[in-house]
């Protein structure tokens, strides 16, 4: 194991509490403590780091925090935190295009494929969203089926749909 752990936090939320993790003065999660792959994505962060977690104050997840309560406040649309995306190559072209889903739109995996450049991916592209472990700030939630229907959320549906219509509503007095 690494010698340098990976600092983890709590953030509430209306909708659910989300696990905040640095390593390294960068964000490796923001992800729902309730998903139900909690365990393997995890193991898979915590594999690839070869470190593990230790709930821990940390400036950096001070920072995401004030930022997340900002987005939640409708008070930003981005985010500005140093990233650590851990995944195969693939899973992080596919979170490195999510970020460029704009604020309060939506877009389909076979939208997404092909901003990828890989059209016939759009399974794979699915898997890769699903496996994204840095919600919110990597906006997975704004991904949606061909035919418009919300699809899979590692916070769940409703969840999806909370922070889909966040983003389409202006804040009071603007």
């Amino acid at each position: 194991m690494s010698s340098t752990p990976i600092l983890t936090q709590t953030y509430n939320t209306a909708y659910g509490s989300l696990l905040l993790g640095a390593y390294n003065n960068k964000l490796c999660l923001c992800d729902w403590q309730q998903r139900p792959t909690r365990a393997r994505i995890d193991k898979r962060i915590q594999g690839q780091l070869a470190s593990h977690y230790i709930e821990q104050a940390c400036p950096l997840l001070d920072i995401v925090s004030e930022q997340l309560d900002d987005y939640f406040a409708h008070k930003t649309q981005t985010f500005d935190i140093p990233l650590l995306l851990i995944g195969t190559p693939f899973q992080q072209t596919v979170w490195q295009q999510l970020q460029k889903t704009p604020y309060g739109s939506t877009a389909s995996y076979c939208q997404l494929a092909i901003a990828i450049n890989k059209p016939r991916t759009s399974r794979a592209v699915a898997n890769a969203n699903n496996a994204n472990a840095i919600s919110i700030i990597i906006p997975c939630h704004r991904i949606i089926g061909s035919d418009g229907s919300l699809t899979g959320y590692a916070g769940g549906l409703a969840v999806k749909q909370h922070l889909l219509e966040l983003e389409q509503t202006k804040p009071i007095g603007r």
